[in-house]
């Protein structure tokens, strides 16, 4: 661990040790000496190795309680032991982070919540619930910059909201993304054609819209305008997927290549695609199509967007078409594969928006400052 000022000890308390949190976990550990604790289960996200982080604690049990409403069993007993600082997951889901945050005062200590925090479609009860709750904690981790905005409209004190956005294991994808040598021969011998690729990875689930992926080429193909659609991951829409491009004649252009775990084979996919297409919520998927090159385009309900959805820059990173309207997503997509931009300039926007924003130096970076500041 490099000298700190911080001298007091500091806990981390999230609802699950999620894989792709890797790099920023690995940062609080080497680099402020955060002690670890993770909950048991998450659906099916890959568990992180608890071996990579020295100062991993203990695996906390989460018992549902009713609905998606938990406790961690385990959690408030931390407060007896020598943490000064605690970054807790900022979930009011987790009944017993209502307790620790509530308690942790008594104790001496501070609470950070590490959180989405607003996202605008807030009911007025449920406005005045989050408003209690966010002001349990000293400070608030944010993943976006909207979400600050937001809550500032609503009363919050700026000076305790600090974006830190999101971050996926980007040492290893930066050693990755220096192997690359995108080129053109490497989707035109998967399709067998030499028309454009977009892309797309991540769960083939509702929520993401993909049908309107094959709507919108269908669409472009009736006016002539043909493109490739690579698909990588797997989910419970991808046999109504496969049956639309069937139903669509489209099978010639699209590709399922099903869960992908090596890192430079997706690198590959991604590098050498035109575009990412994303309809519904973009998620990480943006962060992993910028990182190694590729623009985003997906929808402009930022209500229900994901907040990484703020690596878009329109134009420069992708572009959002309008929410529902597929004849718009079709549009989109023909721009950004009909020559309309540069795609070496539109590589380095990706690569600089990433590099600069959304890894977890910059995390650290803002989260060693706030405890610093608070100590």
């Amino acid at each position: 661990m490099r000298n700190s000022t911080i001298q007091d000890k500091i806990c981390l308390i999230y609802n699950y040790g999620q894989h792709y949190r890797l790099g920023i976990f690995r940062l609080l550990n080497n680099e402020m000496g955060v002690h670890f604790y993770f909950g048991d289960k998450m659906d099916d996200v890959k568990k992180i190795d608890y071996s990579e982080l020295s100062l991993f604690e203990k695996e906390l049990k989460n018992i549902k309680i009713y609905g998606p409403i938990y406790w961690q069993s385990g959690a408030i007993s931390t407060l007896f032991q020598p943490y000064k600082h605690y970054i807790i997951l900022g979930e009011y889901l987790c009944l017993s982070t209502w307790l620790l945050a509530l308690f942790a005062p008594l104790f001496g200590k501070k609470v950070y919540f590490w959180t989405h925090g607003w996202y605008g479609k807030e009911s007025k009860i449920m406005k005045l619930f989050k408003k209690f709750f966010f002001k349990l904690g000293n400070q608030i981790f944010l993943y976006g910059e909207r979400a600050k905005k937001l809550m500032i409209n609503e009363g919050f004190d700026e000076r305790r909201l600090h974006v830190i956005y999101n971050s996926l294991n980007y040492e290893e994808q930066l050693d990755t993304r220096s192997k690359l040598s995108p080129h053109r021969e490497f989707y035109s011998k998967i399709f067998e054609n030499d028309f454009s690729t977009i892309i797309f990875i991540g769960r083939l689930t509702k929520v993401k819209k993909l049908s309107w992926v094959i709507e919108a080429m269908r669409i472009l193909n009736e006016k002539g305008i043909k493109v490739n659609f690579c698909i990588i991951g797997n989910g419970v829409e991808k046999s109504t997927l496969i049956e639309m491009v069937e139903g669509y004649h489209l099978k010639e252009q699209v590709r399922f290549l099903g869960a992908i775990y090596d890192e430079g084979l997706i690198a590959e996919y991604i590098c050498n695609a035109d575009v990412c297409v994303s309809p519904g919520n973009v998620g990480l998927t943006a962060m992993h199509a910028m990182v190694f090159g590729t623009p985003v385009i997906t929808n402009d309900d930022f209500n229900n967007q994901m907040p990484e959805y703020e690596a878009v820059v329109e134009g420069e990173t992708g572009g959002f078409f309008i929410n529902n309207d597929i004849e718009n997503l079709a549009s989109k997509i023909e721009y950004w594969i009909g020559g309309h931009v540069d795609r070496e300039i539109t590589r380095k926007n990706c690569f600089n928006q990433i590099d600069s924003y959304f890894n977890p130096y910059y995390q650290l970076k803002v989260i060693e400052n706030v405890i610093k500041t608070n100590s």
